[in-house]
């Protein structure tokens, strides 16, 4: 009943997160009605922008409109210290708290046998090659909790057993299946805090 570049946008706004039909319709309306020409303009601008900008940060992985990220080409953090998470949005929201200065690894997924999802098919080569050239002292895996983040632990732990390097996680306090993204900052806090090491 809409027209057609109407029900386009409509459908576009329902490939969010969240959104459905009635949410969708609202926000194609408020871009009819309140989204001035130079709001559309900056809105699809920046949409193609990070398109064609964003790229992967050549050491952590982390997403980046340069060749390093914000972090990596931070030269006054603890190199002794490497969060690893599972995606990009996890380092910002750890950068949030303001508590940590180390650096950060992005596996860009987990391993899961049940999904065939090995460890090469996820960032963990990257992860090892850090260990093996660097100074690391500790790994502290900062993921959702389930089978998929211990099969990825303990893949590590094993890989990396000739190196003398400590591999602990967070602590409990993070729900079971939780997304990270949806976790409050002091139970993130916490749980960063009270990590325990991996054990065989």
């Amino acid at each position: 009943m809409f027209p057609k570049c109407v029900e386009e946008l409509i459908d576009c706004f329902k490939k969010f997160p969240g959104v459905g039909q009635k949410s969708a319709e609202r926000m194609a309306f408020s871009v009819i009605y309140n989204f001035e020409d130079e709001d559309a303009n900056v809105f699809s601008k920046s949409i193609m922008s990070v398109k064609n900008d964003i790229k992967n940060c050549s050491i952590c992985n982390c997403i980046t409109d340069n060749d390093l990220c914000f972090v990596c080409s931070d030269k006054t953090r603890n190199p002794d210290t490497l969060i690893v998470v599972e995606n990009s949005k996890d380092v910002f929201l750890l950068e949030k708290m303001g508590d940590f200065n180390g650096y950060y690894h992005v596996l860009g997924g987990l391993i899961s046998p049940f999904d065939d999802i090995g460890p090469e098919d996820i960032n963990l080569n990257g992860l090892v090659d850090r260990v093996k050239n660097g100074n690391i002292k500790e790994i502290i895996f900062v993921t959702r909790s389930g089978i998929e983040a211990d099969t990825t632990v303990l893949y590590l732990k094993k890989t990396l057993e000739n190196y003398d390097v400590i591999i602990s996680r967070i602590a409990n306090g993070i729900p079971v299946g939780a997304d990270m993204e949806y976790i409050d900052t002091l139970t993130l806090e916490s749980a960063l805090k009270n990590r325990k090491e991996v054990l065989e």
